[in-house]
């Protein structure tokens, strides 16, 4: 077994402080966003990891894409007979985190899943390169196959039958807004004295802001 106790990192790259964050995390997670895209040393800056509690009871994370958030939330494509897409129809309270460990950054979210409008749905979808699209198709994600090959001899066939045709999305693909109800924003700080700072929706759809422990 390899000893990884000697692993050890000193953060201090930045600071968190009240004084200079806004009152709604949606736009302190623009900035950092932003702020990480400038700084550069990470591949996908919108690469997130989502969990979910799956239909055996246990939670299960795995790496998605973010393609939209805004002051509602925050949006995921997927395929909704997914293992993913059936844990979130039967629990759609799920958590994203974001690590972004060049400028030694994450960000945690709790929040609330729901589907995304047909037309957002739609809209995305046409955007997307014709291989995205009938890989779409292609895959009947999470489900059992004997081989690779059985989804290669199903994209040539969607290629050869959709060949110089429009493409439509598939109903059981579309996408997903993770409706924020608890952020919180951590920044690696010395002496593993990191800053934490947690928004909490209130009933009045204000955010309470607090300090944590590092």
């Amino acid at each position: 077994m390899k000893d990884l106790g000697d692993y050890r990192k000193s953060y201090d790259k930045s600071e968190l402080l009240e004084t200079n964050i806004p009152e709604d995390p949606i736009n302190l997670f623009n900035q950092w966003f932003h702020e990480t895209e400038d700084f550069g040393g990470v591949d996908e800056v919108n690469a997130m990891t989502i969990s979910t509690i799956g239909l055996d009871g246990f939670p299960k994370s795995r790496v998605v894409l973010l393609k939209k958030f805004n002051e509602e939330g925050f949006v995921f494509y997927t395929n909704y007979d997914s293992e993913k897409g059936k844990a979130i129809a039967n629990n759609p309270n799920v958590c994203l985190s974001f690590f972004w460990p060049s400028i030694e950054r994450q960000v945690i979210i709790k929040g609330i899943a729901e589907k995304t409008s047909d037309i957002t749905s739609n809209n995305y979808f046409d955007s997307r390169p014709n291989g995205s699209k009938l890989g779409a198709i292609a895959s009947e994600q999470s489900s059992v196959i004997a081989s690779r090959a059985v989804l290669e001899d199903k994209l040539y066939e969607l290629e050869q039958f959709f060949e110089g045709k429009e493409i439509p999305r598939p109903s059981n693909w579309g996408g997903y807004l993770i409706r924020p109800q608890e952020v919180e924003f951590w920044q690696g700080r010395p002496n593993r004295l990191h800053d934490r700072i947690r928004y909490q929706l209130q009933e009045d759809f204000n955010w309470k802001m607090e300090r944590l422990s590092s």
